[in-house]
This record gives C-alpha cells, structure tokens and sequence, in this order.
C-alpha cells in the first residue's frame, strides 16, 4: 500500500508524510514542475514531476495507482477517474469518494463553474482549519488500519 497525493496545492502533504512514517508506508507525490521543491524528504517519499498542463499530473497518477493504493487529492474528476482503481480515494477534509456521491459532487461543481461562467457569485472554499487537518488525519489512520488487517 502506497499513499499518493495529488500534490498540486495539497494542504495535507506533511500530515500524510507524517502518518506514513507511523505506518512503514511510502509516499507518491504527483505534481507539476512548477511547484519543483529542493526540500529534503525522508528517503520514503518519492516525488513524480510532470509537465505544465491543465490534466498533466491527473494523467500520471491514473497510470501509476496501484489498487491497494490511497488516493489524495481535491479534484472531484481525478476522483471519478480512479474509483474503480485505488482502495480508497480522499479529499483533504477527510471525505471519502465513493461511486455514491461521485456523481452528486461533479454535479455540483458542474453547477458552480455555470455560475461562474454567468458572473452569479459562488463561494469558494472555507480555509483549510487545523480541526480539518486533524479530521483528515484521523480519517486516513482509520482506512490505513482497516486496510493492514
């Protein structure tokens, strides 16, 4: 089992780091060569570079997950994309993907980006919150077990 993160803007990256370490698990992160880091990383870490482009490192992961592999990521289509191939898929509240809500979440950002194209005003994200990076936490500990049993 790896934990790989869809590390364009993740706010979750060190707490999956984190817990990682306490599980003996390697971590995968994707991202663009824009958020290029010389950050050092425990050797368990292991960061894919793609290039610049809208679904570029959406494209790496769906051909490097692994089924016994959690996903984390905020992109409800990467999500949908990956269900059927990872054994779990999370956002970084702590909120599982699964085939039951999938379609009522891309409904709903379906509907926002309508708004938006029509100038209505929607709100944006809450901030990330230290109680969200705990829930998040606590959510990944939990399939981590689940899944080592």
């Amino acid at each position: 089992m790896r934990l790989v993160i869809d590390g364009d803007g993740s706010p979750v990256k060190e707490t999956t780091i984190a817990v990682a370490k306490e599980y003996g698990l390697s971590v995968v992160i994707v991202t663009s060569i824009d958020h290029y880091s010389k950050k050092e990383y425990p050797a368990f870490v292991e960061f894919i570079y793609v290039d610049r482009g809208a679904d570029s490192a959406d494209f790496k992961i769906v051909s490097v997950l692994q089924p016994e592999d959690i996903l984390i990521t905020q992109d409800y289509g990467l999500a949908s994309l990956t269900l059927a191939k990872a054994a779990h898929v999370l956002h970084q509240t702590g909120l599982e993907y699964t085939v039951m809500n999938i379609d009522s979440l891309l409904t709903q950002r379906f509907i926002g980006n309508k708004m938006r194209q029509a100038k209505q005003r929607t709100k944006g994200p809450k901030p990330f919150t230290d109680a969200d990076r705990a829930h998040f936490k606590e959510v990944l500990e939990g399939f981590i077990q689940q899944s080592l049993t």
